[in-house]
Formats: structure tokens, C-alpha cells, sequence
């Protein structure tokens, strides 16, 4: 299992003893915690961050609590842009079986029915946690692709175009109405600041989602 030494778990329960179970049961694999006491709480510190998670997290979360409730909480990450970064783990009594179920299919990473195994939940928290890891890495790409592309001139974006479309220099000319060496120019400065070497790794550099 990959480990996550900075990695950080969010228990969001109204129950002190379950927080304090949790707590303890993932110190035991070396993972930390921040306990919440109400989804309304832990909704104010996400509301709070200035950035999105930059380190692998997740929040193990209550189905059932009084004020806001954890399916509540759970549409309001939803809309957060960056919700891929910090998966969600429902905690679920027998009866709130099928509403978790539904909100798995609605993008939570999984759900646990109480009583719940330890292993198992520990478990799936770290694999929760390198989807994290994993989702984090590719908005930072993402970031690094588009600062990339704001970097380009508008005639460096229109070659570009063409070229990963496929089409060799002189077409390229023709089309731009510009000389072959031109073309050759605003190329080889396109692959220098998207960090390319051709038009084929320019392509996927481009596709990534």
C-alpha cells in the first residue's frame, strides 16, 4: 500500500467517541486527522482555504448528524472545482445504506456501514488517499500546461494549431500566408515553451484532461 506520511484525514461525525475511535485507529498506520464535530464546521474551514488541497486528503464523513447533514455537506464539495483532490468516505448506519450507495454513484469515493472493519476502512482510506495524491498531481499539470499555453503568442497559438493537426511546414505557410522559415521558427519556439520535443508530444500535452 502507498504510504502518505503528509497526508491528512478529515472526521467529520457529531459523535466525540467515534472522532476519537478514528483518530486513534489511524494513527496506528502513521496517518493524521483533524476531527469535526458538524458538517457546518467543517464546511467553514474548506470555505476558509485560500488554495486548493496541495497534499493528499479525505474526509470520512457521517451520513446522519443534526444541523447539516452529511449528504448536504457532500453536494456542497460537489461544487468545488477541485472536489477530485479530497475524496469522501460516508460513514453509514444500516439504514442509510442506500443513500450512500446513491451517493457513490454520485462521485463519493465509497461508503462504510457501521459497525465498520478497521482494517478495511484504514484501508480504503489510503486508497482514497492515492486518488488524492493522483488527482492533485493532475490539476498541477494542468496548471502547468495552461501557464504554458498564456505564454505563447497569438502567432505561435495559430501555428500550433496546425501543426498538431498534423500538417508539415509549407502547408502551414500557405495557410498563415508566412514563410516556410517562419513557420519553422514560431515551431521551434512553441516546443521550447510547452517543454515538447514534437508535434506528437505537443498532441498529448494538449489532450490531457
Amino acid at each position: 500500500m502507498t504510504q502518505h506520511p503528509d497526508a491528512k484525514i478529515y472526521l467529520v461525525d457529531d459523535d466525540a467517541s467515534v472522532r476519537d475511535a478514528l483518530g486513534w485507529l489511524l494513527r496506528t498506520r502513521r496517518l493524521l486527522s483533524e476531527p469535526y464535530e458538524s458538517a457546518d464546521a467543517f464546511l467553514a474551514e474548506v470555505t476558509s482555504w485560500r488554495v486548493e488541497p496541495q497534499l493528499p486528503c479525505c474526509v470520512l464523513l457521517d451520513v446522519r448528524m443534526p444541523g447539516m447533514s452529511g449528504l448536504a455537506l457532500f453536494e456542497q464539495l460537489l461544487a468545488l472545482p477541485w472536489q477530485a483532490t479530497m475524496p469522501v468516505i460516508f460513514l453509514s448506519g444500516h439504514a442509510d445504506v442506500p443513500t450512500a450507495v446513491d451517493a457513490v454513484k454520485r462521485g463519493a469515493f465509497d461508503f462504510c456501514e457501521k459497525p465498520f472493519s478497521d482494517n478495511l476502512l484504514v484501508d480504503r482510506v489510503e486508497q482514497a488517499l492515492t486518488q488524492s495524491a493522483q488527482a492533485i498531481d493532475q490539476r498541477s499539470q494542468m496548471r502547468s500546461v495552461q501557464q504554458r499555453l498564456e505564454s505563447l503568442t497569438d502567432r505561435e497559438r495559430d501555428v500550433m494549431a496546425l501543426v498538431v493537426e498534423g500538417l508539415p511546414n509549407k502547408l502551414v505557410a500557405d495557410q498563415l500566408n508566412i514563410s516556410v522559415r517562419t513557420v519553422e521558427v514560431h515551431r521551434s519556439r512553441v516546443f521550447d515553451k510547452m517543454g515538447v520535443k514534437s508535434a506528437v508530444e505537443l498532441a498529448n500535452v494538449l489532450r490531457q484532461p
